[in-house]
């Protein structure tokens, strides 16, 4: 399996000429953003859970081999707070199963005032059915102990790792066989993009952890910043001698 990367969210007005042609209708969004990148993470459902309809309309609209994350929704992670997750968790998975073989991990995204609940978070991802793939990003550093780390691992949940200004948010530690990054800030001009200097160090990090099963999602989506720098690690990673998912032609990271 390459390492798939691709945008956090596919619909921004301000990608217009750039990933989308300016007379595109919205409609069609997905389904050019799905011949350019071999995968998204689907923000929406974050704040609203799609019906399972719609989620297979979206499977539709992609090729085979397309992989799409799903940020889980709110109401468990910051309305629930991850108490009594069964109910939440299983109106999630029935909304996905739309995807079918679309579906990618569950990021599991927690607020940053959630402190450290290893007993909500086991419980939470006991509820999940097995041989779905889950991402936990956490962010308060009471999460950062022993105890969470060993859960995770005994869960097969990945620890998302998450950047900021060109430096990691979190302990960088590989809790499964597989990786799951985001990027959310860059520090290089114009805001909020990467330079080069960080990209490579992040395709090292990513290389060396998993080399061959990582989902990259780049979430600095004002001006087109998340698909240059999409473009561009994918180019990165592929002098590094990584297998790496399709990304759009880098001349479009020059636009």
């Amino acid at each position: 399996m390459p390492i798939l990367v691709g945008t956090s969210g596919w619909q921004y007005k301000d990608w217009r000429g750039l990933l989308y042609p300016a007379g595109l209708a919205q409609n069609r969004w997905l389904e050019t953003y799905a011949a350019a990148f071999g995968t998204v993470e689907n923000n929406n459902a974050f704040y609203r859970l799609p019906a399972p309809e719609l989620f297979e309309r979206w499977r539709g609209l992609t090729p085979e081999a397309f992989v799409m994350a799903v940020k889980a929704s709110r109401y468990l992670t910051h309305i629930k707070r991850l108490v009594e997750p069964e109910e939440p968790v299983e109106r999630l998975m029935n909304s996905v199963r739309g995807l079918g073989d679309r579906l990618g991990p569950i990021l599991l995204q927690l607020p940053p005032t959630l402190r450290a609940e290893p007993e909500r978070l086991d419980r939470c991802l006991r509820a999940f059915p097995p041989g779905v793939r889950v991402a936990v990003e956490p962010r308060h550093d009471s999460w950062w102990t022993d105890e969470v780390r060993d859960l995770l691992t005994e869960r097969g949940a990945a620890l998302c790792w998450a950047d900021r200004l060109g430096r990691p948010l979190m302990p960088l530690w590989r809790t499964a066989g597989w990786g799951y990054v985001r990027f959310h800030e860059g520090a290089a001009k114009p805001w909020p993009g990467y330079g080069d200097q960080a990209l490579r160090a992040w395709v090292g990090r990513i290389g060396d952890a998993w080399p061959d099963d990582a989902y990259v999602y780049f979430n600095n989506d004002p001006g087109g910043a998340a698909v240059r720098d999409a473009i561009r690690f994918g180019r990165f990673a592929g002098r590094a001698g990584l297998p790496v998912s399709r990304t759009p032609d880098p001349a479009l990271a020059r636009a």
